[in-house]
């Protein structure tokens, strides 16, 4: 199955928070950072059909409170409106896991 976001819309694989450090010790949770971060799995169009500014594999802090939740093959998705989203984390690998693709572009 394809997924192919339609609109002002982004699709993202939300990004799990760190739950211990790397010498092995569990952060609690309340020590947790706050923020939304995901990579983008697809990306929707303006309405006058053009690109939006982000891409397939652009690890994102997002925000907002609408957003779709959904299950696909086992792994959870977001689907949001592409103002959620607050910028662009540059310069940081994206957490290792198996490539899916869903469609996107």
């Amino acid at each position: 199955m394809n997924i192919k976001p339609i609109g002002e819309r982004v699709l993202l694989k939300p990004v799990e928070k760190q739950q211990k450090t790397s010498g092995g010790i569990y952060i609690p949770e309340a020590a947790q950072e706050e923020r939304k971060e995901g990579i983008v799995k697809g990306v929707g169009a303006f309405k006058d059909g053009s690109q939006l500014p982000i891409n397939e594999g652009d690890h994102v802090v997002y925000g907002g409170y609408s957003s779709e939740k959904f299950e696909l093959n086992g792994v959870e998705l977001l689907l949001i409106d592409f103002k959620d989203i607050m910028a662009k984390i540059e310069g940081v690998t994206a957490p290792s896991q198996p490539e899916q693709s869903y469609g996107g572009q």
